[in-house]
């Protein structure tokens, strides 16, 4: 379970060194749109050595790799596969095949190094009209797939669009993602808000994207990651909400009732059901932040 993943350019050393430190859920080392294809290779030589100490602080590393159609995905895998990496994301994924055959080149890679077949877990990038139309096919293409990325810019681009900042052209293709991610089983995760200087801006991308089943989101300046984590955190009052609401149901059903008013409105089994799912999730993410009660 985690909110705020954050990219760090491979190229950039001093970044890569600074990374551990911020309060990001999971830390994204970025082998692709981040890095020049001049650097490429200097990178992968980066983050292959530091992908074990940035794992040292507990956060989740999730490097993200060039896709199968650049020709340097494999080398991109086995510069990084090793215990200490949670999983990899991969860029412009269209086709539920490319899952199957970066899950191969995976099992292959942990099979050499010791790593417990299916560790390495996988983030595809849906990024194309494609992608969009076969977003459940990709999410459910291996066990190893955890969530699913959203990829607003290359989206728009690939419709000949106009990317602004009302997001209308984008409505349909989150929104399908979203779903799709549900249906698999998966997390959804949405697109990087590219404003980083806009904290407003930030806060209504969060809240709409949380609105339409998003679970996390992309960061792509440390300043962006505290809005991330409390935005996609349930609040206080959600928590305090949905305890009440739980605790009041139960004792219902032992009345033999199948339904209670709270606060001035009805509840029954498929809204305390989503109390619980919320209550699940902040156990979940409680434990995972390290300042949390």
């Amino acid at each position: 379970m985690f909110r705020s993943l954050l990219f760090v350019p491979g190229n950039r050393e001093e970044m890569l060194g600074k990374a551990g430190a911020l309060p990001a859920d999971v830390l994204v080392p970025d082998l692709e749109d981040a890095v020049p294809w001049a650097e490429k290779d200097r990178a992968r030589a980066l983050v292959g050595e530091r992908v074990r100490s940035l794992a040292q602080r507990g956060q989740l590393v999730v490097p993200r790799i060039n896709g199968l159609e650049t020709g340097r995905a494999r080398q991109d895998l086995n510069a990084v596969v090793c215990g200490e990496v949670f999983g990899v994301t991969v860029g412009k994924v269209s086709s539920p095949w490319e899952v199957v055959e970066v899950a191969r080149i995976l099992e292959e890679l942990e099979g050499q190094r010791g790593v417990p077949v299916g560790h390495t877990r996988l983030i595809p990038w849906l990024e194309s009209a494609q992608a969009v139309v076969h977003a459940y096919a990709i999410a459910s293409a291996s066990p190893r797939v955890v969530g699913v990325a959203f990829g607003a810019e290359d989206f728009t681009n690939d419709m000949g669009v106009r990317r602004t900042e009302a997001g209308a052209e984008v409505a349909y293709a989150r929104s399908a993602v979203a779903v799709a991610a549900q249906a698999a089983d998966v997390l959804a995760i949405d697109t990087p808000y590219v404003n980083f200087r806009d904290a407003e801006g930030l806060e209504q991308e969060c809240r709409l994207a949380s609105s339409m089943g998003f679970k996390a989101k992309f960061a792509i300046h440390p300043s962006q990651l505290d809005t991330i984590n409390a935005l996609f955190s349930p609040s206080d009052e959600e928590v305090a909400y949905a305890r009440r609401m739980v605790q009041a149901f139960q004792e219902a059903v032992a009345q033999g009732r199948g339904t209670i008013s709270l606060d001035g409105k009805m509840v029954d089994l498929p809204v305390v059901k989503r109390a619980q799912k919320l209550l699940a999730r902040a156990e979940s993410l409680g434990k995972r932040d390290p300042e949390s009660p």
